[in-house]
Formats: C-alpha cells, structure tokens, sequence
C-alpha cells in the first residue's frame, strides 16, 4: 500500500495528519484472481461536544434541539450571516451594471455575464446556490468570502462603499459583523474577511490552481486539499442531489467531472481523500437512516404537551426564525402542528438522503477501483 494512498491525512485547515486512513487489517485478504482488497470502516465526524444516543428517543430529542448534528467547518461566523453580506454585495454590482452612467458600468456587466452568483466560489456559493440541505445552511461556519472576478477594480469599490477596510498587511478587505447566538443570546463580534481568489491562485496549496465557481470546479479543489471540512461540504451536496431531478441536476452530474479527473492523477493524496469521503458517507448513511427511524417511532411526541411543554416548543423554535416568527404569530398548538409536518417530511427526507449518499459511494468507489485495476487493488467499505 506504500505511495498508494496516504496513511496519514489531513483534518483541519492546518494540515495536521491526524485523520487515519489505515484499512481493516483483519480484513484486507487477496481473492482467488490475485486482487488484494482492501476493507475500511464506516466512520462518521468527530463531534467532541455530541455523543449520538444509542436510545432512539433520544436521539430524536437531539435532533429537534437542533443539536444531533455538526458539520465540520473552517470559521465561527454562521454562513447566514455571511451570506448576507455577499448579497449585499453582490447586489450592489448588479445595481450598477444597470446604471450606464456608471464608472463601473461595463465592468459590473462583464462581472455578471455568466449569473450574478458566478460572482462567489467555495462555501458562499455553496450556501447562496442552494446545493445543500437547509440543516447545512443553519450550521455551517466560516470567516471567508471568497470572489472570483477579473473586474478587481469593481469589487473593490463595492468592498469600500459598503464599509469594508483593507488589511494593508494581508491585502484582504476586513470588515466587523455581529449576530446574536439563539443558544445563548449572546452577542457576538468577529472579523469577517473577503478576498478575490485571482489574486491568490495558489492560496490553499498542493499546487492546484483555482479554476472557477462552477460546481465541478469547487470540487476539484476540495478533493485536493481533503480537509475533514472539505469532505464533509461535498457529502452535503451529495446527499441533497442524486443526479436525476431537482434543478441542479445538470451541473451535479457535470461535476463528475472532477472525480474522474482526480481519480485519474492516481495522486496519493487524492485517493486517501476518497476513501475518506466513502467512509463518512456510509458512516453518516447509518446515522441518517437512524434518525429517520427514531422520528418515524416518536413523531407524535411533539403533539403531546406532557413531553413538551409550551417552554420546550418555544425553546425548539428558537433554532429556526422561521419556526419562531411562526410561534409568534400563531400560537403554540399550530406551531406543534407545523413541526409534526415538518418532521414526517424529514422522515423521508433522511431516508432518501442517506440512499443518494450509498448511491454517491458507490460511484466513486467504482471510479476508483477501476484507475487501480492494473495493480490488482480493490478498495472496500465495511457494510
């Protein structure tokens, strides 16, 4: 397995190796062909402040308090708050390429030629374009908002009128937001940087060049760099989207570009990258499955005022301004209701979310196996 794949792998954006990427060695067997297969364990997120109940109950509770699952991230400000801020933005420079008076009048309508979200790569475009589950959108954190525009001048200008101050020393624009943690209440205040990847094309290593905002292209870089929060972003477009409806599904199945083209490099790195991403995706398959379960068990526990009083409701609906705005226009016997529906529509979600992750491995690990065919390798799941 030497120079295969790497053993060693990185987690955080630091690149600290700790992610073991070693197979079942009890396992790992050479069939009557002369194939050596290879078998790895499901695994799910390391989660240091949740521990998944083994009670399905439980479990549901979890789930409703909106705490049964994290997602790996590379930031602390919520992605709601940041997207906001990108459509501000975004839209200012859409609002100028419809002033022909403008001095930025032809750069904004080059800018937005191709869709005004072509404008943002990486998380925000993942966010802003919808190609993940709501839950994703909640809970995903980052500190960046990352452009991709050759109009630098353009950007530039927006970034000021907007209230942006650039770092002189790191040549971003920073600029100070502020949010309110529905948890806690608490006030909080962080830095929020914007950037514009042409002038960093090589700003997150391993050689590779930035390429774009496209799907395929925001892919290709997250297999390369393989953080665990890049794994995770790209098993949550894939649990939303199984390549045969929905109106992403064009660019999706475009996307498969990039898994081939990696697979192709047979790069180390890379291939350690999508035995990770296989595993997680099983591993979270399970959980989802579970939770799919334990809602179907329980679901009717939210009608019942024994199990949760008017302070629990108002407690979950704090999670969601949607479900609290809800709350307080409506009073809480139709909030319980609106929740009920909401969680038998998420009983059949889960479930089909964890069919399009099983469905996601199995390509790629297809994809995988066949660029290893010639050294007799087969890489294998544990069921």
């Amino acid at each position: 397995m030497n120079n295969i794949w790497d053993i060693k792998a990185d987690v955080v954006q630091k690149g600290d190796k700790l992610r073991d990427v070693s197979p079942l060695h009890d396992k790992t067997e050479v069939d009557e062909n002369g194939f050596t297969h290879y078998v790895f364990s499901k695994v799910i997120f390391n989660n240091p402040w949740y521990k998944i109940p083994e009670n399905d109950l439980e479990l549901l509770k979890k789930y409703l308090d909106g705490g049964s699952r994290a997602y790996p991230s590379d930031g602390s400000i919520p992605c709601d708050i940041v997207a906001g801020e990108a459509r501000e933005i975004i839209n200012r420079i859409v609002d100028i390429s419809k002033d022909p008076k403008h001095i930025y009048y032809k750069d904004a309508c080059e800018a937005i030629q191709d869709g005004k979200f072509s404008l943002i790569r990486g998380t925000l475009k993942l966010y802003l374009g919808k190609y993940t589950s709501r839950d994703w959108r909640r809970k995903r954190f980052t500190d960046d908002l990352d452009f991709w525009t050759f109009q630098i001048h353009l950007l530039d200008h927006v970034l000021r009128e907007m209230g942006w101050i650039k770092n002189k020393e790191t040549g971003e624009f920073e600029k100070t937001v502020q949010w309110v943690n529905p948890d806690t209440k608490e006030t909080r205040n962080e830095a929020l940087c914007a950037a514009n990847n042409l002038n960093q094309l090589l700003d997150f290593g391993a050689g590779s060049y930035l390429e774009g905002t496209k799907l395929g292209e925001i892919f290709n870089k997250k297999l390369k760099r393989g953080h665990d929060v890049d794994l995770s972003d790209m098993m949550n477009v894939a649990l939303y989207n199984n390549g045969l409806v929905g109106r992403n599904k064009d660019e999706w199945n475009e996307a498969w570009i990039s898994f081939e083209a990696a697979t192709n490099t047979r790069n180390s790195r890379i291939t350690s990258n999508l035995i990770s991403l296989c595993r997680y995706s099983l591993g979270t398959a399970d959980y989802l499955e579970r939770v799919s379960k334990a809602i179907s068990k329980y679901h009717e526990k939210i009608l019942d005022k024994s199990d949760y009083t008017n302070e629990d409701l108002t407690k979950i609906s704090s999670m969601s301004i949607h479900w609290m705005n809800h709350l307080e226009k409506n009073g809480p016997d139709d909030t319980r209701n609106m929740i009920h529906k909401f969680l038998l529509e998420q009983k059949d979600e889960k479930h089909i979310q964890a069919k399009n992750l099983k469905k996601f491995v199995k390509k790629i690990l297809k994809i995988l196996n066949s660029k290893y065919e010639y050294l007799k390798i087969i890489f294998e799941i544990k069921p």
